[in-house]
């Protein structure tokens, strides 16, 4: 892969969980690192949570009042979703890179992929809901095959039969759900800090994921359980483990394609 052009942002240096990453030193593909790493991104992400709490909790809440009300326009705003979802994501990235160098975050970084390679971010946004529909087919076609022959038998019996055919689609929209997370994990952050070209951006991010199962593996089992954690005390818990989880996206991603 290229190196960036003079429009890339710059920087000496990024903190990451173990150590400091030579932006100039990128690793196309991302390197392998050691299972700990997962909970690192993490803890990693919560300290810079803690370092502008205020202002990320206030973009959180900003970005969840702009979805909530995309999801109320009928079928636009579904579709404003996902194109629009990676646009927010790049942005966010810029605010992570920003608290790092500068030690500033503000609620604008959140609008910031607008003005920064947006093009390419909705190009993301449309590859995704490309690979969304290649998700749905199958698990559409697995559910309707057991439903008709149970149908077509017209016995409580066969309909029973429809259960195994859920099961199928679930397990089938699981595993291709994995990959496309795969892929458009690391994306916006590519785009935005690398000026990677969409489809590379997909590539590279998939590829970075693939060499680090072990460590995202320990990173969901941790995010799975502090999210039972965060929704107990009605959601409020959200406020504050959604932004780090946006923070160890960028922290992940500083550790997976640099070296340290």
């Amino acid at each position: 892969m290229s190196e960036p052009n003079s429009n890339s942002v710059p920087a000496a240096g990024i903190s990451v969980a173990g150590g400091m990453a030579d932006t100039t030193a990128f690793v196309p593909g991302g390197r392998s690192l050691e299972a700990s790493r997962g909970w690192a991104w993490i803890a990693r992400g919560f300290e810079m949570f803690k370092r502008k709490a205020g202002i990320w909790i206030l973009i959180t809440v900003v970005l969840g009042v702009i979805f909530i009300g995309l999801t109320l326009i009928p079928v636009v705003g579904t579709v404003a979703t996902w194109v629009l979802f990676p646009v927010f994501a790049g942005g966010i990235m810029l605010g992570c890179h920003a608290l790092e160098q500068e030690g500033r975050l503000e609620v604008a970084h959140l609008f910031a992929g607008f003005s920064r390679r947006a093009g390419d971010l909705v190009v993301i946004g449309l590859l995704s809901i490309v690979g969304w529909i290649i998700v749905i087919i199958p698990v559409i076609l697995a559910v309707g095959a057991g439903a008709f022959f149970a149908a077509a038998q017209g016995e409580p019996e066969a309909l029973a039969a429809i259960g195994p055919g859920i099961a199928i689609a679930w397990l089938l929209a699981i595993g291709l759900a994995v990959p496309i997370y795969m892929a458009l994990w690391f994306a916006p952050a590519l785009v935005v800090l690398r000026e990677t070209p969409p489809i590379e951006a997909l590539k590279q991010s998939f590829r970075g994921c693939l060499h680090n199962i072990v460590p995202f593996l320990v990173y969901g089992v941790v995010v799975t359980v502090l999210s039972i954690i965060a929704v107990i005390p009605f959601g409020l818990g959200l406020l504050v483990l959604m932004p780090v989880i946006m923070a160890s996206v960028y922290v992940a991603f500083c550790d997976i394609f640099f070296s340290a």
